[in-house]
């Protein structure tokens, strides 16, 4: 079993070390890989895309050969997480500001994002969030983060603050605007990890 982890800029050694605790607390191994060039993400069964900036993320995706990789293990329907920039990625729409930067987006979930939904980073914050798939809230933490602001039918909407969707899924891709890697809560990681044990 291997995990990869986009590890282009972002959350990356966060990321990685939750994983492997999550890991660690089920009792399962896997080799958990970075990635910073195409090659590596086809042997992976499951990919992580952290956040970072988003309209820098999707350009080096495209200029190191990746994004085409993500797309095949997409089609693959392999597990796939998208966290901030990461949910911005997976879109198959952005807003205007998402257009006129002419961000690259891997159009696999069926949304439209809103890149700086709750404005800049001076306005993070944290968020006791209500997710269907925990018994208790998760301490959501935000940073600039966007939001989707429209789902097709095949997404599920698993969590929102006000009309700002922040957490939802597609088949196999979860997508979600806040940082579960920045917390010691690792039941979001286990989520994703049910996707594969």
């Amino acid at each position: 079993m291997k995990l990869g982890v986009i590890a282009i800029q972002g959350d990356v050694s966060e990321h990685v070390e939750a994983l492997e605790k999550a890991l660690e607390q089920r009792g399962e191994k896997a080799e958990i890989v970075t990635i910073k060039h195409k090659g590596i993400v086809p042997g992976c069964d499951a990919l992580v895309l952290p956040g970072g900036e988003s309209t820098t993320l999707g350009k080096l995706l495209i200029r190191e050969g990746i994004a085409d990789e993500i797309r095949d293990m997409n089609e693959a329907c392999k597990p796939i997480m998208g966290t901030c920039a990461g949910l911005i990625l997976l879109a198959t729409e952005g807003d205007e500001q998402v257009r006129k930067t002419h961000q690259h987006l891997l159009g696999l979930m069926d949304t439209r994002v809103n890149r700086n939904a709750f404005g800049r980073q001076r306005d993070s914050f944290e968020f006791q969030l209500e997710l269907p798939f925990l018994d208790t809230p998760y301490n959501a933490v935000f940073i600039r983060a966007p939001g989707i602001v429209e789902a097709g039918k095949d997404v599920t909407i698993l969590a929102s603050i006000d009309d700002m969707i922040v957490a939802a899924e597609q088949e196999n891709i979860l997508a979600l605007a806040f940082h579960p890697e920045l917390t010691d809560d690792l039941r979001v990681h286990q989520y994703f990890l049910d996707k594969l044990f």
